[in-house]
């Protein structure tokens, strides 16, 4: 085998390699938060807007509206473990700190978006996990 041939092949691998990897990762460039705890967050920032009666009243002797929780929402975390998944929904209990007190609170949605892409705050309470 020649060096012309050599050198061709390579090149051609290594273009191969470099479209791949542009394919690949190249629509992350500008948004780095693709893991689930940041899809969550980024979702929640943007569609809480609604809660419940029960929510209303838990949030008024807190001094906390949902403007506040979706401000704190990148400094909040998800827990995993309590969230529950099903057929038609999706509950998330979220836990940090809002205008200085540590909240932990249940925000529901569904898990269809395009039928409802509201999140609702169903309960909140004091206090860490």
């Amino acid at each position: 085998m020649t060096f012309k041939r050599r050198l061709f092949l390579f090149s051609f691998g290594i273009g191969m390699g470099c479209l791949l990897a542009w394919g690949i990762y190249g629509n992350r460039l500008g948004n780095t938060d693709w893991m689930p705890n940041h899809r969550i967050k980024l979702r929640l920032k943007s569609t809480l807007i609604k809660a419940t009666p029960e929510a209303e009243a838990m949030l008024s002797p807190m001094h906390l509206d949902l403007a506040d929780l979706r401000l704190a929402m990148d400094s909040c975390d998800i827990d995993f473990s309590d969230s529950k998944r099903s057929e038609d929904s999706l509950v998330y209990f979220v836990y940090g700190t809002v205008r200085g007190q540590q909240v932990h609170y249940m925000a529901a949605t569904l898990r269809d978006f395009r039928t409802d892409s509201t999140a609702t705050l169903v309960s909140i309470k004091l206090g860490g996990r």
